[in-house]
This record gives structure tokens, C-alpha cells and sequence, in this order.
């Protein structure tokens, strides 16, 4: 094989190389998370550190986690998820929006696997029928 034909070839690898990595590690949304997994199988133990935990998950979903208001947090309860029965916590907040207004108030589950936080969920009727809220000041006390 000639230089230029040795060079091409190391140019193409070069370019190409990004995208075939891409491919195998595919977006977010593709992710498993434990829930998904046969780490999940099981009995579930409770989730001791729900609130550091919760506070952990919510500092990355929320875009701002500064100034949120009236945030409430419902005790860990075992409840069927995707066919499988999972502790899940549900919160009510009202999150400072990008332009520093405040407009309804959100409810989310956060669902435990294996004792930890693995996701929020945003959907939430079935979850969180009949939570009994009490204050959650620590969402509120939130900080980038």
C-alpha cells in the first residue's frame, strides 16, 4: 500500500472512529438503570438515606435547584413499578423557573432499587395515591 493510500486509510479510521464510539454507548434515554437490570431482583431493602439520596438525584434533575418552595416529601412505600415491586418516595416542590417566576406546583416519584435512588419519575397518579406529605426544607436549602 502507497503513502497516500496509508494515510487516507488513517484519516477515515480518524473520523470514523467518534462515531462508531457513539454507537455503542447510544443516549440517556437508552440507558438502563439498575430498575431495569437483574441487580433489582429480589426483595428491596428499604432505602435508610432516602432524603441525602433524594437530595443527590434532585440537585442533577432539576435545571435550577436554587429557590425552590414548598417542597414536601412522602415517607418510602413498596409499590409495583414496571411489574415489580420498588420503594418509592414521592415529593411536591415548586421549582424556581428559568426567568426566576414561580408557576405550579410539580408532584414526582422517586424510586429506590437496591436501597438507592435510581430515578425520578414524572408521572406519578398511581405512585403517589394517598402519600401524606411533611416537610422537606432541605430541597429548599439546595445550592449549584
Amino acid at each position: 500500500m502507497g503513502r497516500l493510500a496509508k494515510r487516507a486509510v488513517s484519516l477515515a479510521l480518524i473520523l470514523v472512529l467518534p462515531l462508531a464510539l457513539a454507537a455503542c454507548f447510544g443516549s440517556d434515554g437508552d440507558r438502563p438503570t439498575l430498575m431495569e437490570g437483574t441487580q433489582a431482583g429480589g426483595p428491596q431493602p428499604f432505602p435508610d438515606n432516602f432524603r441525602s439520596d433524594t437530595l443527590a438525584l434532585m440537585r442533577s434533575y432539576l435545571n435550577n435547584p436554587v429557590g425552590v418552595r414548598d417542597a414536601g416529601m412522602a415517607e418510602p412505600v413498596l409499590r409495583e413499578v414496571g411489574g415489580r415491586q420498588f420503594y418509592v418516595s414521592c415529593l411536591h416542590f415548586t421549582p424556581r423557573e428559568t426567568d426566576g417566576t414561580y408557576k405550579a406546583m410539580r408532584e414526582r416519584a422517586v424510586i429506590f432499587v437496591n436501597g438507592r435512588a435510581d430515578r425520578v419519575a414524572d408521572r406519578t397518579s398511581e405512585q403517589c395515591a394517598g402519600a401524606v406529605y411533611a416537610p422537606f426544607p432541605e430541597l429548599e436549602k439546595m445550592t449549584r
